[in-house]
């Protein structure tokens, strides 16, 4: 995309840093990131990413506004309660940044519809907040060799890892598969502090803008976490495990699963 005087001077803080310039924001410009979950971590990250000028967003999430989002899913207002997320998001987006095209789907990721919905993007942001769809994005990124960004919250913390297929851990190299339904509390029954979504949401956008650009050191084979009440983040280590059952050496897992489980779940954390 052509670096327009407009676009030029919408970018400036951008194209001055000598890690981006303006070869560096004509890539975020023709960039495709796909944002699955338009809530807590999905709204920070869509404002973030389309401020910066990345060119297509593509939002997955199945649900409409409801009153108890609007407490940390910030692309929402008061006046878009019932309405779809994905028309929500989109309409903020646009507002934001008419540089971006937003691509809408207004139902469930499941292992039917991933790959084709994923084909045509660089990277992946997952946004969710439930076991079945994290273990399915995942799998999905591994697979397809599309670079991840994960973030998960619950209460007062936070966690965010990269995963680079065929190079780094994955999600299943730290935690095998979903826990028994019960095992771990959810947002509706624990809470969650709303400022930790725009904390661990703002993180992973910085991920996304990093594998766009080539820039930096990713948080691949680093789990990095957050701690809200102690103000405390602790970056952990992690290792590819020649064992795991999607990326390891022989994996096992070679098509996509779909599991059952309640909603707004974070494993680990």
């Amino acid at each position: 995309m052509e670096l327009t005087e407009e676009r030029i001077e919408r970018y400036s803080r951008h194209i001055l840093l000598p890690e981006v310039g303006g070869k560096g924001q004509q890539r975020l410009l023709s960039s495709r990131v796909l944002i699955i979950g338009a809530g807590g971590l999905g709204s920070p990250a869509a404002l973030y990413l389309a401020a910066a000028g990345v060119g297509t967003l593509g939002i997955v999430d199945m649900d409409v506004v409801d009153l108890s989002n609007l407490q940390r899913q910030i692309i929402h207002t008061t006046d878009d309660l019932d309405h779809p997320k994905v028309l929500s998001a989109k309409e903020k987006i646009e507002d934001l940044n008419p540089d971006v095209t937003v691509r809408t789907y207004p139902f469930a990721i499941n292992a039917a519809n991933a790959r084709d919905i994923v084909s045509d993007y660089d990277v992946i942001l997952d946004g969710t907040d439930n076991f079945p769809a994290k273990f399915l994005i995942n799998d999905l990124a591994v697979i397809t060799r599309k670079p991840l960004v994960h973030g998960g919250i619950l209460r007062f913390v936070g966690q965010v890892l990269t995963v680079l297929p065929g190079e780094s851990a994955c999600y299943r190299c730290l935690f095998r598969e979903p826990p028994p339904a019960g095992a771990v509390p959810t947002c509706s029954e624990a809470g969650v502090l709303g400022v930790i979504a725009g904390v661990i949401g703002t993180l992973q956008a910085t991920e996304v803008l990093k594998i766009l650009l080539g820039k930096g050191d990713l948080l691949a084979n680093r789990l990095l976490t957050y701690d809200a009440l102690t103000t405390t983040f602790r970056p952990v280590s992690v290792r590819r495990s020649p064992k795991c059952p999607v990326c390891g050496d022989h994996p096992s897992i070679t098509e996509l699963i779909d599991y059952e489980q309640p909603v707004c779940t974070t494993p680990g954390i």
